[in-house]
C-alpha cells in the first residue's frame, strides 16, 4: 500500500530500512548529569519496536552550560558514554537506526537550566520565552564551543549512534548565529552571509576531524524563522548548498523559533498539516542529499504522496510517534484505521515540559511512563463495570480489556466521548473527534459491551455484581447562583456547541476560559456578534501556551468577537446581563442568549452508595477532580491496567 514509504535510503553508509523518521524532542527523561535513565532508553525503545526506520534523538548538549530543559541528555564528558551506549545498543535489537542531535542552547535557556551561567548568545538579545538577557560570546568562547562540538561528535560515535544530527535551526545558538535577527557582531563572526554562516562551518570541519568522512552527519535547520528581521527561504536556499558542498550527508528541513507569535516548532492544532513539505521541495532542487521533510505530517497516505510527488526523501514525525510509537508497523500491515494521530493539542508534549515534567501524550497515556505498562493478559480475568463513557471511561475501558478481563461500560447520554466530543467543534480543532473516534473502534474491536442512554443506580451495580467498579462519570458544567441563570435563554457551551440548541443572533459567552473563547470562536466564525465577559483580568488562563490563547484571539478579532475582562456579571436578563466593573460601574451588555461556560464541577452522587457494596471500587478522572482529558486519559488507562 504504501511503497514508497517502505523502500531503503542510504545516508552516508548508513542504510536505513524505510523513509519514517522519529524527530528529535526534549524528553526531559535523563539524570541530571546528562545519562541516560532506564525510562529514556525505554521510551525510545518503544518506536524501535514500532518499526520506525530512523530514531533521532533529543539535543545533547555538548557542554555542561548548553542546557535549557531539567533532564536534557549531555555527551560532555567521556564518563557519559556507557549510559548512552546502552541506549543504542537496545535499538540496535531492532531494526533501527538511531542519530544523535546535538546542540548549545544559546540565549534559549536560563542559568538555573545550564548549572547557574548566564546564557550566552552571538549578541545580548533575550529569547522571548525565557527572557534572560543572555551575554555576547568573546572569540575564544565561541573557538572552544566549536572544540565542544567535535568532542561530543566523538562521543556520540564512541557510543555506538549510527550518526550524527547538527541541530542549526530553531533559534538555538548555531541558527542564533546565522540570522541577522539576533547576530549583530561586527567580527569574522557576524555581518554579511559567509561571517554568519562562519560558526557552522567550523563545527562542520571539527566534527569531521573527530569521526571521519565515513561516518553520517546530517544538519537541521529552520528554512524560515518567522522572526522580524529572521532568515528567509532568501538565504536558507544557500546555505542547503553550502551544506552539501562542506559535507553534510543529508539536511533536515524545519521551521521557526520560539515565541509566542510564531507558528511553530512545536505545532498545534492551529498549525496547517504538512505546512513545510514545499520548503523541502526547494531545498531538495538544489542538493543531491537526502532531504527530511517534518511537521504535522500524521498520516501513511499523506507521506506517500509526499515522496510520490519529490518533495522529500524521508518523513520525520516527531509527536505523531509520540501519539503511536506502532505507526510504521500498521502502515505497513494496512491497519491504518487503527493509527492513533495526533490531535496538536499540545498539553503533555509541550506543556509536560512546562510543567517541568517529562514528555507525555494526551492521547497516549503510556509515553513517559513506558517502565510501568504492563498489557500482559491476566491469569485470572474479571468482571470489570466501567461507570462513563468519556476518555477516562474509554481508557479504562480499553486497557482493562486489553488484558482480558470482561468489560462492561455504561453511559448515560446517547453517545461516547463525554466533554471531549464537544471539544471537537471550535474551529481548527476537528482532530479532536479523531481520538475518539479511535478509542470507540478499539472498544469495538475489544468486544466491550457498551449500554448508552443508561443511568446507573446503586440496584443496577447489584444486578451486574462486577468484581471491579471504574466510577468515571466525568463533570457537569458549573451554574453559580446569578439572578436569572435559569431564563430559558440561558444555555450551556457544550448545548452550544453540539447543536442541541438554535444559536442566536446576539450572543454573550459567561466566561473566558479556555472554553469560553473556543466557543466564542466557535461562534465568531458562523458570524454571529459575539461578546466574552471574563472576571479575572487574564483570559485562558488554564492554557499550557500563550502560542494557544494568541491563536484563538486571532480567530476571535477577525470575526470581530468582543472580549470583556475584569468584569464581574450580576444578572442574567432576556435581553442581555447586567454586569459591573471598575470602569464603568453597573452597565448592562445586550444579548439575545446567554452562553455558560464557568467551568466544571465533578459528578459523582454514586460513589457513597457503590462504597457499601463494592468490595473494589475507583474513582478517577472528572469525577475525582476537574482537570483535562490528559489527566483522564492517563487515569483511566492505569485503572483498567490494573484492574
Amino acid at each position: 500500500m504504501f511503497e514508497r514509504l517502505f523502500s531503503p535510503i542510504k545516508i552516508n553508509n548508513c542504510e536505513i530500512e524505510n523513509r519514517l523518521a522519529v524527530t528529535a524532542m526534549v524528553a526531559g527523561m535523563c539524570n541530571p548529569d546528562g545519562t541516560a535513565s532506564d525510562q529514556y532508553i525505554a521510551y525510545h525503545e518503544a518506536k524501535a519496536k514500532g518499526g520506525w526506520g530512523l530514531i533521532i534523538t533529543e539535543d545533547y548538549a555538548v557542554n555542561e552550560h548548553a542546557m535549557n530543559i531539567p533532564g536534557t541528555a549531555g555527551l560532555w564528558d567521556d564518563a557519559q558514554i556507557a549510559s548512552h551506549k546502552k541506549l543504542t545498543d537496545t535499538i540496535h535489537k531492532y531494526n533501527s537506526k538511531i542519530f544523535c542531535q546535538i546542540w548549545h542552547a544559546g540565549k534559549q535557556a536560563t542559568h538555573w537550566t545550564n548549572n547557574g551561567v548566564q546564557p550566552m548568545a552571538p549578541s545580548a538579545i533575550p529569547c522571548p520565552v525565557n527572557r534572560e538577557l543572555p551575554r555576547e560570546l568573546s572569540i575564544p568562547e565561541i573557538e572552544q564551543i566549536v572544540k565542544d562540538f567535535g568532542q561530543t561528535a566523538r562521543r556520540v560515535k564512541e557510543a555506538g549512534f549510527d550518526g550524527i544530527e547538527i541541530h542549526a535551526g530553531h533559534g538555538y545558538l548555531i541558527a542564533e548565529f546565522l540570522s541577522p535577527y539576533i547576530n549583530k557582531r561586527t567580527d569574522k563572526y557576524g555581518g554579511n552571509f559567509v561571517n554568519r554562516v562562519r560558526f557552522l562551518k567550523e563545527i562542520m570541519e571539527e566534527i569531521r576531524r573527530n569521526v571521519g568522512d565515513d561516518y553520517p552527519v546530517t544538519v537541521r535547520y529552520s528554512a524560515i524563522e518567522e522572526a522580524a528581521g529572521g532568515r528567509t527561504m532568501e538565504e536558507s536556499r544557500p546555505l542547503a548548498m553550502l551544506l552539501e558542498q562542506w559535507g553534510a550527508d543529508a539536511l533536515h528541513i524545519s521551521a521557526s523559533v520560539y515565541g509566542n507569535h510564531i507558528n511553530g516548532i512545536i505545532s498545534s492544532m492551529y498549525t496547517p498539516r504538512a505546512w513545510l513539505v514545499n520548503y523541502a521541495e526547494e531545498v531538495k532542487k538544489l542538493v543531491n542529499i537526502p532531504v527530511f521533510t517534518v511537521n504535522r505530517i500524521a498520516d501513511p497516505f499523506v507521506a506517500e504522496s509526499i515522496l510520490a510527488a519529490g518533495k522529500a526523501d524521508i518523513i520525520g514525525m516527531g509527536r505523531e510517534s509520540l501519539a503511536e510509537p506502532e505507526f510504521p508497523n500498521k502502515a505497513k500491515r494496512g491497519d491504518v484505521e487503527n493509527i492513533r494521530k495526533c490531535v496538536g493539542c499540545m498539553q503533555e508534549c509541550y506543556g509536560g515540559l512546562l510543567r517541568g515534567r517529562f514528555i507525555s501524550c494526551l492521547v497516549n497515556p503510556t509515553v513517559g511512563r513506558e517502565l510501568d505498562v504492563d498489557l500482559s493478559p491476566v491469569s485470572n480475568p474479571k468482571k470489570v463495570m466501567v461507570i462513563g463513557g468519556g476518555i477516562a471511561g474509554m481508557e479504562a475501558a480499553r486497557a482493562a480489556a486489553t488484558r482480558g478481563h470482561e468489560v462492561v461500560l455504561y453511559e448515560k447520554q446517547e453517545f461516547l466521548g463525554g466533554q471531549f466530543k464537544a471539544a471537537a467543534y471550535p474551529p481548527c480543532k476537528g482532530d479532536f473527534s479523531v481520538y475518539t473516534g479511535w478509542l470507540i473502534k478499539q472498544l469495538e474491536d475489544l468486544k466491550v459491551e457498551i449500554h448508552l442512554n443508561t443511568e446507573v443506580t446503586e440496584n443496577l451495580v447489584k444486578e451486574i455484581s462486577p468484581d471491579k467498579v471504574i466510577l468515571a462519570s466525568g463533570g457537569t458544567s458549573l451554574t453559580p447562583p446569578i439572578k436569572g441563570i435559569d431564563n430559558p435563554n440561558v444555555v450551556t457551551a457544550e448545548e452550544i456547541l453540539l447543536g442541541k440548541v438554535q444559536p442566536a443572533d446576539q450572543i454573550l459567552v459567561a466566561g473566558g476560559g479556555e472554553v469560553g473563547l473556543e466557543t466564542a470562536a466557535h461562534l465568531a466564525t458562523e458570524e454571529r456578534d459575539v461578546t466574552v465577559v471574563e472576571m479575572k483580568h487574564e483570559f485562558g488562563e488554564e492554557l499550557i501556551a500563550p502560542l494557544l490563547r494568541n491563536k484563538i484571539f486571532e480567530i476571535m478579532d477577525e470575526y470581530r468577537a468582543v472580549r470583556i475582562a475584569d468584569t464581574k456579571i450580576l444578572e442574567f436578563m432576556e435581553d442581555g446581563a447586567l454586569v459591573e466593573n471598575a470602569e464603568k460601574g453597573q452597565y448592562k451588555i445586550p444579548a439575545q442568549q446567554i452562553v455558560l461556560a464557568l467551568g466544571y464541577k465533578p459528578v459523582n452522587n454514586l460513589e457513597e452508595s457503590l462504597r457499601s457494596i463494592c468490595d473494589d471500587l475507583v474513582v478517577i478522572g472528572g469525577a475525582v477532580k476537574t482537570s483535562n482529558a490528559a489527566v483522564a486519559s492517563c487515569e483511566g488507562f492505569f485503572a483498567g491496567m490494573n484492574a
